[in-house]
């Protein structure tokens, strides 16, 4: 179910219109941030850094369902789902700490379906999550830095 609502970041966009359309002005911009986090994220994941570091998907074997034959054939190196779930849940906490906390939850079974399903292995995960981490810090800041450079 997690990994359905997660594919092309369903989860994330109605987590957003939910915020935007229950938190007032501070729901708008943590549903801004964290859309903006989420599609550099994957950006950053899919058609960057997935080309470059090319990795098989872990072997079948390692795998101990039978619930493995609908797996992606790009790269294993990083999760896209993980990197867009951590990016969008991070800059929605810098905004939004209560929000935050709530989309870490399922940021969290995403991740961790990931490495279940067969489609990742632990390691493609955390650098999913930290390429996240860092896109949502780089979001969160860039207003200021820009003020900084140009005023």
């Amino acid at each position: 179910m997690v990994e359905e609502a997660a594919e092309r970041t369903k989860l994330w966009w109605g987590a957003a219109l939910v915020m935007a359309a229950v938190g007032g002005m501070r729901g708008k911009r943590a549903a801004l941030t964290g859309l903006s986090a989420m599609a550099v994220s994957e950006i950053l994941s899919n058609a960057v850094v997935k080309p470059v570091w090319e990795r098989r998907r872990p072997p079948k074997e390692f795998i101990p369902h039978d619930d493995v034959d609908d797996r992606p054939d790009s790269s294993s190196f990083p999760s896209g789902h993980t990197a867009a779930a951590a990016g969008f849940t991070a800059a929605v906490a810098a905004v939004w700490p209560a929000a935050g906390t709530v989309c870490a939850v399922p940021a969290a079974v995403v991740a961790a379906q990931r490495v279940h399903s067969g489609a990742h292995y632990p390691s493609d995960v955390a650098a999913g999550a930290a390429l996240g981490g860092i896109v949502a810090w780089t979001v969160h800041r860039l207003p200021r830095l820009l003020r900084k450079v140009i005023l």
